[in-house]
């Protein structure tokens, strides 16, 4: 790997900061990720939101469910980590904004009236996160003393 993509890929001034907004988030996107695929948590699995997807016009519900399912458990999972995290945020983002215009947009602010207000958060979260990187105590950091140069 060039010193420069691994530097921008890895590198993070982040402290604390960075760990405390990766872990409880990562967890959370993980467990949703989790509904989607494996049914746990009270989820549906993937045949159950596959057509629930389907319904929504986000077709085909199965490969959408999938493909959700996968960036929120396993990007929530790297989140905690700090591995990938950069990449991992920037999935999750997306899976966030879909999930914004394709579902709650039409429902207020408000997650009592199954409102965006949830997923922008984790949104925002995901985007401070691919802006910041994962900080100093994350595996990203250990990933660019051993490919990238010095670390912190």
């Amino acid at each position: 790997m060039s010193s420069k993509f691994t530097q921008a890929l890895f590198d993070s001034n982040g402290g604390y900061a960075s760990l405390i907004l990766r872990v409880p988030v990562g967890l959370t996107l993980a467990a949703h990720g989790a509904q989607k695929l494996f049914g746990w948590f009270g989820g549906y699995g993937l045949e159950g939101t596959g057509q629930w997807m389907a319904s929504l016009g986000l077709e085909p519900g199965y490969l959408m469910a999938l493909m959700a399912g996968g960036a929120e458990f396993f990007g929530g999972l790297a989140l905690v980590l700090g591995l990938l995290t950069r990449p991992a945020a920037v999935v999750v983002a997306f899976a966030m904004l879909i999930a914004i215009f394709a579902v709650h947009i039409g429902n207020g602010l408000f997650m009592a009236n199954n409102g965006y207000e949830f997923a922008l958060t984790l949104f925002v979260v995901s985007v401070a996160l691919a802006i910041q990187g994962a900080g100093r105590f994350a595996l990203d950091q250990k990933l660019l003393e051993r490919f990238g140069g010095v670390g912190r």
